[in-house]
């Protein structure tokens, strides 16, 4: 197992830590830019350059390990962001959220190379909620 920084979180992350949701339009009012377009702030990063980084990975990830299935974890935004690129979506906010990444949701990605072949969204599986001790 390694770790890489690319794989990282969202940088403007950093700037909402710690706050409800409800209160981040009233208590961290640059999440309002960061929403209208991601980038234009210092420490934030565009679709472009969050993705990039996770696709730069993946990429590298083929060229060393040739052949050989490889799993790469990261983050909800990153992943998004690494998918709309590989659509070649627009590059905007309502795009990050229109086919949302959800927890342990996978994105497949099939590479001759290290050029992306294939892709696909693989939901997360359904857990059924246990039953009540009550029961």
């Amino acid at each position: 197992m390694e770790v890489d920084a690319d794989l990282r979180e969202a940088e403007f992350s950093r700037y909402l830590q710690g706050i409800p949701y409800w209160q981040i339009p009233v208590r961290r009012p640059l999440w309002l830019v960061h929403k209208a377009k991601r980038g234009l702030l210092p420490g934030d990063e565009s679709v472009e350059v969050m993705g990039g980084r996770v696709l730069n990975v993946v990429r590298r990830l083929a060229r060393e390990h040739p052949g050989e299935t490889i799993a790469v974890v990261s983050h909800a935004d990153p992943l998004n962001a690494a998918w709309i690129l590989l659509d070649g979506r627009p590059q905007n906010e309502r795009e990050m959220h229109r086919s949302g990444m959800g927890k342990a949701g996978m994105l497949q990605l099939d590479l001759e190379g290290d050029t992306p072949k294939a892709w696909e969204y693989i939901p997360p599986p359904q857990v059924e909620k246990p039953a009540s001790a009550a029961a």
